[in-house]
């Protein structure tokens, strides 16, 4: 065992489990490759990654761990007990050749065909997508079968990346297994493109790049334009983030995270339309998206005081699917519908992602002015840049009573040490964000918050404290039985 594995809790259980694992899942002798990827808290920026703006994120504590072992043969297993209590199957058994018709892989309907015929295996989905992106793009390579056992401690449906998690460290495992090195911007597309084109969930690619090259007490700021990582910036000692879960479970999939999303393009679109700009469908990165020459398809690059000058009141604040279907033949998002009988929140939404992204540089030009430490004054004015992006993500709908209940409750503590809150990710519930000083008092005020939302709501919310390693940073670890 290595010194990386001994300072992390969760690897030497995760170890220990390998022992007393089904007979025969893995075989004595033969290596073992275990991979590691954390959660991920939205600290700002949540919302704007599909509009081209800067995100700022950190890693937590909890992580998916996945130990993966090659076969002679073509057969594959996935082993994931802990799905078992949500009612799933917790072993999925196929072939290769299941992915494959002669000598290229199966069109991806059929292999999303496949998933779903069996409505208590589709949790495998984000897994078995990545391997049938690897037997894309490296058919040479995939050749030959494998068992994989995952174990996880980030709570689904919290808005801390379970599936980013769970994508990131099976691709990273697989991807060793097959001889095939991958890491950082590359990694995190890789597995967007899972999310996105297999499992069709509307995803921007922040999520992904934060569990992947993240490391403990570190931020990674994204310019999602459409992946550009900065260097990391690391957590001034005198500053503290928690997390508190709502209780109100959240998914990207879900009506309203795809209205906001789809409300933005058709904000972009009238934009366009206001400019007699007609964007391009572009399609040579892999995930198609609409471009055009004053903002190169981002929301984001258009300034907060230039929307407000010429286009503010020129949107509508709200309009039904069927109304802006109409009078518009394309929508400029690939991966959203519009719903004739859903009303779409425009104004708000392409707002937020206006003012969101100038929000965050503002945001990491405040917290990482000093590494060291912040002063007062900067601290106060970090966090009133995070009440600010809460209250945009109720612009956009994708607020929440519980969400708003415990940022009022951080806000009435602002005199014990404790600075901002908002919601995050993709809002709608989930979990919420808070900043404080590294202080005892702050500390307890937080504590306090905690256990008057549990009295409050009669929620044992989960809560998020501290941060880990991504997935780069802990690389590839062999063992054998």
């Amino acid at each position: 065992m290595t010194d990386l594995a001994k300072s992390r809790p969760d690897v030497r259980r995760f170890l220990d489990h390998l022992q007393t694992l089904p007979h025969g899942l893995f075989q004595p002798g033969t290596p073992i490759l275990v991979s590691r990827a954390p959660g991920r808290l939205d600290l700002m920026g949540g919302n704007d990654d599909y509009t081209g703006g800067l995100v700022f994120e950190t890693t937590i504590e909890e992580a998916t761990l996945v130990a993966v072992q090659r076969h002679d043969s073509r057969e594959v297993v996935f082993y994931n007990p802990q799905v078992r209590s949500l009612g799933w199957d917790d072993r999925v058994e196929f072939s290769l050749d299941d992915l494959a018709e002669g000598h290229e892989v199966k069109p991806l309907e059929q292999v999303r065909a496949w998933i779903s015929s069996v409505e208590t295996r589709t949790w495998c989905g984000y897994v078995l997508g990545n391997l049938y992106y690897l037997m894309q793009k490296f058919p040479e390579k995939v050749n030959h079968g494998f068992s994989l056992f995952i174990e996880s401690d980030v709570p689904v449906g919290k808005g801390v990346s379970s599936s980013a998690a769970l994508e990131v460290a099976a691709m990273k495992a697989m991807a060793a297994m097959y001889g095939i090195s991958v890491q950082g911007v590359e990694l995190a597309s890789w597995t967007q493109w899972v999310e996105i084109a297999l499992t069709q969930s509307a995803c921007g690619i922040m999520d992904q790049l934060a569990v992947a090259m993240g490391d403990t007490d570190a931020f990674v700021p994204i310019l999602c334009q459409p992946c550009m990582p900065y260097p990391l910036v690391q957590l001034p000692h005198n500053l503290r983030v928690w997390g508190i879960d709502s209780g109100v479970q959240h998914a990207v999939s879900g009506i309203e995270y795809e209205t906001a999303r789809a409300a933005a393009f058709m904000g972009y679109h009238y934009l366009c339309d206001l400019e007699a700009v007609h964007p391009v469908l572009e399609q040579s990165s892999g995930l198609p998206r609409y471009t055009d020459p004053l903002w190169n398809g981002y929301l984001a690059n258009l300034t907060p005081a230039l929307f407000r000058e010429r286009y503010e009141n020129r949107l509508p604040a709200r309009i039904a699917g069927a109304e802006f279907r109409a009078h518009h033949s394309v929508h400029l998002d690939p991966f959203t519908p519009v719903r004739d009988e859903v009303v779409y929140p425009v104004l708000g939404a392409t707002r937020y992602a206006v003012e969101e992204n100038w929000r965050v540089n503002l945001f990491l030009g405040l917290i990482s002015r000093d590494a060291a430490a912040v002063h007062e004054h900067t601290g106060h004015l970090l966090g009133e840049l995070m009440y600010q992006s809460h209250a945009g993500y109720t612009d956009c709908g994708l607020g929440s009573a519980a969400t708003d209940q415990i940022v009022a409750l951080v806000r009435e503590r602002e005199r014990s040490g404790l600075l901002g809150a908002k919601i995050t990710g993709g809002g709608a519930g989930g979990t919420v964000a808070v900043l404080g000083w590294n202080t005892a008092e702050a500390e307890e005020a937080f504590a306090s918050v905690v256990s008057e939302y549990r009295a409050a709501s009669g929620i044992d919310a989960h809560v998020f404290s501290g941060s880990s390693m991504g997935a780069d940073a802990f690389g590839i670890l062999e063992v054998t039985l």
